[in-house]
């Protein structure tokens, strides 16, 4: 294979990670200085950083991991600093804007430019004649809206998507909404990543939340941390863990990549740290198991104590609380050790070292993210970690338990509101009882369904609360197509992003308040509320003068859509939009554990929802936790032809950047893999690059590898050497969802394999449209 250096006029800088660098620390410090400076309202966004995560401020519009006790501490981390200046920006996208640029022209720049142009200020309706975004009141767009979904022959051809970011108040309004119009389909940024999480948890404990609180991480003996990377995407966990190390726990890793976050940390509060420039070492134990083998681990795990001779399974927890065992236990030992060995890409010795912490641990605390959660059979792993933890009783006692690490800020809350596709029947009833009308009882559409019912023109109208659904889902084409071939595309959103410009025959931009906006009402300033990972739920507040007086209120929005499409016979939608705590009062009235909502979101921290498994009641169907017995996957990707792969095939997982978020892109710097000015990298093992006949630094373009033999390729990325498993690469996304066959997904879950993805490299030809 002919050999390709990389242009010498390329900017991007690569330089390998430093191993005595640690993650946050004067790095930290360094980069939220420059963000700062960047958003070029530096001081006015040095308060509104102080006010974040505070009592009487506003919740990080960043990750869902809780707040530590200490109300004197700073409270935000290097890349919640990043969203608050990306949100607080002074920049405008407003009339002058859109009359500058067709969409066209638009759609040919990067993610990065599109959200840094700055905030949406006025309501936009695309004109197809002229290419452009065209200002339209609040009032035509409403009726607009309307308009369409009366022509609509059934409810079901809307789809009502939600982001993570929206608040308690907002997502309630919206199921209740869709479902007085008569829909369920309510397709959610959590079928995309934590779906499996929900799935196994429901099946296993009986509630679909993880079952610890922050406290309890003060009291585990040994934390296990599964396929999450904490020093980009949840940076304030990295605190909690390093919490739990100084005071002795044991920390064990099994990560693909070596993560900077996990490996040293460097507190940016802590002077003696920063003034010494120390830090801790993140870890006990390290494991790089290739991707998709984390079900071999735990299988092998739980195989290993069973050899032990001085481990015995807690028979009082298992007898009186569990179900399913003996045929569990029975298929761990049939489980040969070659197979979990294979397919985790660990030695059987090193299993059984971190087996060897499990067994002397009385209390364990389990972790996971994106990396457990993303594969065909991420429910069926998540079943075996449950066996596993359930095993010596962590499940259901102080300073043990399961932590599902969710993303976005409220996407958990979301969940509890009802936005879901398979609502609970109590939960219908309970809207049934409070509203007086019929709630639909089909299941309805997630991500994956309703980007296949737009495609075959069964769904007509796409309403998002949030997010960038078209830089957000799998196989990017299908999914722009699909959003193409609807009737009305609407979008409520701070900024301009990728899914505005893929326009239905009609489309609408509806500019929103961010977290950090004051959001005054008819009856004042007012307040919304999100859930964290730990299900506590506390109050939110802006701070700062929206940037226009056209900006509406999520509730606000979808009061104003909800008044213009039913009427407000049943609800009174418009007094809903004037008062949050009218709508706080229908949550109270129709959800579990919100008694006194009101009142209990002004005490300091908020109050907590609390968690049935965490009280060992078990809604199953068994009224206890299940065992699950599955068989180890023959194959980490199925329905792909033994005759499809060759020694050439590698397993892609895609990943954030350092400076990104979801898909927002803060910016084109990767400092702790060592990434600068650059996007469109592949990280592989030295090996590989050798092996396959390429260089280091060389550009390649990447083709998908599945069993329908559609062409999927993405081109011109560049090969950087990095610490992961031969046979397994990573690179970011959204650049590589084109990747992803939109019916790669996982079993039960129906979430996108975005971390199991069969692909091989060619040579990159410069003249390939990029």
């Amino acid at each position: 294979m002919k050999k390709q250096k990389s242009s010498n006029s390329d900017r991007a800088e690569i330089q390998k990670p430093s191993d005595d660098k640690p993650a946050g620390g004067w790095g930290a410090l360094q980069s939220t200085t420059t963000h700062l400076l960047q958003s070029k309202n530096a001081a006015k966004n040095i308060k509104t950083l102080l006010n974040t995560n505070q009592h009487d401020g506003f919740d990080c519009p960043g990750c869902a991991w809780g707040e530590e006790k200490n109300p004197s501490r700073i409270r935000f981390c290097e890349n919640g600093a990043k969203a608050v200046n990306w949100e607080a920006t002074s920049k405008k996208v407003d009339r002058t804007f859109f009359a500058k640029y067709q969409v066209s022209w638009l759609k040919q720049q990067t993610n990065y430019y599109l959200e840094y142009q700055g905030r949406l200020c006025e309501p936009m309706r695309y004109d197809a004649d002229s290419d452009k975004y065209l200002p339209i009141t609040w009032d035509q767009a409403y009726n607009l809206i309307a308009d369409h979904l009366h022509n609509l022959q059934h409810p079901d051809q809307l789809e009502l998507y939600t982001s993570g970011r929206a608040s308690n108040e907002a997502a309630y309004l919206y199921q209740l909404f869709g479902r007085m119009f008569g829909t369920n389909n309510f397709p959610d940024c959590s079928n995309m990543c934590h779906e499996a999480s929900g799935v196994a948890l429901s099946s296993s404990i009986g509630i679909g939340k993880g079952t610890v609180t922050l406290e309890d991480f003060e009291h585990a003996d040994a934390i296990f941390v599964f396929g999450q990377n904490p020093g980009t995407n949840h940076p304030r966990m990295l605190d909690t863990l390093r919490g739990a190390i100084k005071r002795g726990a044991s920390v064990v890793i099994f990560n693909t990549l070596k993560e900077r976050g996990l490996e040293k940390f460097q507190h940016p509060q802590d002077p003696i740290e920063m003034l010494s420039n120390s830090s801790t070492t993140m870890n006990s134990l390290y494991f790089t198991p290739h991707l998709g083998g984390d079900m071999a681990i735990i299988r092998g795990m739980v195989k290993a104590l069973l050899e032990r001779s001085d481990f015995t399974p807690d028979s009082g927890f298992l007898s009186e609380h569990a179900t399913g065992v003996a045929d569990y236990l029975n298929t761990v030992k049939e489980t040969d050790w070659s197979q979990i060995c294979e397919q985790s890409g660990l030695e059987q010795s090193e299993i059984e070292t971190a087996a060897e912490v499990y067994a002397k641990s009385n209390r364990v605390i389990s972790t996971w993210a994106m990396g457990l959660t993303q594969h065909f059979h991420s429910v069926a792993t998540l079943h075996e970690l449950v066996n596993w933890m359930a095993l010596n009783g962590n499940i259901g006692k102080k300073g043990a338990g399961l932590c599902p690490v969710r993303g976005h800020s409220n996407v958990q809350g979301d969940r509890t509101m009802g936005i879901n596709e398979r609502p609970s029947a109590d939960f219908l009833d309970s809207l049934e009882e409070r509203f007086d009308f019929d709630a639909p009882r089909n299941h309805g559409h997630s991500t994956v369904e309703a980007i296949e019912a737009m495609r075959s023109g069964e769904s007509k109208v796409f309403i998002g609360l949030g997010g960038n659904f078209a830089a957000a889902t799998p196989d990017t084409p299908v999914t722009e197509s699909a959003l193409a071939n609807c009737d009305l595309t609407v979008h409520i959103s701070t900024k301009l992003n990728r899914s505005h410009l893929i326009t239905g025959k009609d489309a609408l931009i509806l500019p929103c308040l961010g977290r950090t906006d004051i959001d005054l009402q008819q009856s004042g300033e007012q307040k919304v509320t999100v859930e964290d990972s730990f299900s506590m739920v506390h109050a939110s507040k802006g701070i700062l003068e929206p940037l226009s007086k056209e900006m509406r209120s999520e509730p606000d929005i979808i009061c104003g859509i909800a008044a213009a499409s039913l009427g407000e016979a049943k609800v009174p939608w418009t007094r809903l939009a004037e008062d949050y705590s009218l709508v706080r009062d229908l949550i109270e009235d129709t959800v579990s554990g919100f008694n006194n909502f009101n009142r209990k979101i002004d005490q300091p921290g908020g109050f907590y929802l609390g968690n049935s498994a965490r009280e060992r009641i078990w809604k199953t169907a068994s009224e206890k936790l299940a065992f699950h017995t599955h068989q180890l996957p023959t194959e980490i990707i199925p329905f792909l032809p033994g005759s499809k792969r060759s020694k050439t095939t590698l397993i892609l997982q895609t990943m954030r950047s350092h400076d990104q978020y979801n898909t927002t892109i803060y910016g084109m710097n990767d400092r702790y893999r060592g990434i600068k000015n650059e996007r469109k990298v592949v990280f592989i093992n030295p090996e590989d690059i050798t092996r396959l006949g390429y260089e280091a630094d060389q550009r390649v373009s990447l083709r998908a590898l599945w069993h329908d033999e559609k062409v999927r390729e993405i081109h011109g990325f560049r090969l950087v050497p990095y610490d992961i498993p031969i046979g397994n690469i990573a690179a970011y996304y959204p650049e590589t969802n084109p990747l992803i066959p939109l019916d790669s997904y996982g079993e039960q879950s129906r979430t996108p394999t975005s971390k199991s993805i069969a692909v091989e490299l060619f040579p990159y030809q410069s003249n390939k449209i990029v």
